[in-house]
């Protein structure tokens, strides 16, 4: 039998409805999508509008999160220093390189974009703050679980059941466990169209002053310059570079038997 969602589990999904992909709704498509009542949908907006949490546009009457989230903003850089430190070494990436420079860290059992810094090509590949992917998908991913402590790296894939996002998405467990160990010995991770056809994507971790993964520095990049050799190594150095820099403004050292 179907669990009944409380009053508040309505809510939240409400609320998670606003993504990418539908930056505003109106009530009766938004009802459609969650299968809540159109009345439910309208009561739960009405409320979220008094606090600020969505406003309405009058032309359309369609909804869209509101200023209330402006709020959280210098809440969560708090709880993220890295991205009060990395801005700057992105947008040296992004200039350098030509391609949407982006900062990783894992949620829960998520790849989760914390900060970007697009490209200014007209041909670009984005990568919109706040975007998820599975830790077994693509690049920045890849990197994220290849370089994560090895009794996490076990419960995760002891815990999952892959399923394709693209024809090009590892789904096969020994694979994938090949894939890590590889990243590891080359210190960066490569993808292409694992996550969305089209996108290639080189992504380098950054670590702490323990030693310990704090985020993963990523270049998403179109495929026809992903397909370019020279281009890909070029920003392959780069991004293995700056990451380098990242990590030691924050504490990072170097091994001595690996320098």
């Amino acid at each position: 039998m179907k669990q009944k969602l409380t009053s508040i589990e309505k809510a939240i999904k409400v609320l998670l409805a606003f993504d990418q992909q539908h930056p505003a709704w109106g009530v009766r498509n938004l009802s459609t999508h969650l299968g809540f009542s159109a009345a439910t949908v309208q009561r739960i907006l009405q409320t979220f509008k008094i606090y600020h949490l969505v406003d309405q546009n009058p032309g359309t009457r369609q909804y869209r999160l509101g200023s209330a989230f402006y709020h959280f903003i210098q809440i969560l850089q708090q709880s993220y220093p890295i991205t009060r430190i990395a801005p700057e070494f992105m947008q040296k990436l992004a200039s350098e390189t030509g391609e949407t420079a982006h900062i990783n860290i894992i949620e829960g059992k998520s790849r989760v974009c914390i900060d970007s810094v697009e490209s200014n090509q007209a041909l670009k590949a984005s990568m919109p703050v706040g975007s998820r992917s599975p830790l077994y998908a693509g690049a920045s991913s890849k990197c994220l679980l290849a370089f994560s402590k090895p009794d996490f790296i076990e419960s995760y894939l002891s815990n999952i059941n892959p399923e394709p996002l693209t024809a090009n998405t590892i789904v096969d467990l020994e694979k994938l466990r090949s894939e890590l160990r590889r990243i590891r010995s080359n210190g960066y991770a490569q993808s292409m169209a694992e996550r969305s056809p089209g996108l290639g994507s080189i992504s380098v971790p950054i670590f702490n002053h323990q030693g310990l993964l704090v985020a993963a520095l990523s270049l998403a990049i179109p495929e026809i310059r992903y397909k370019d050799t020279a281009h890909r190594h070029f920003c392959l150095a780069k991004t293995l570079a700056i990451a380098r820099n990242i990590s030691q403004v924050i504490g990072f050292r170097v091994p001595e038997e690996k320098r």
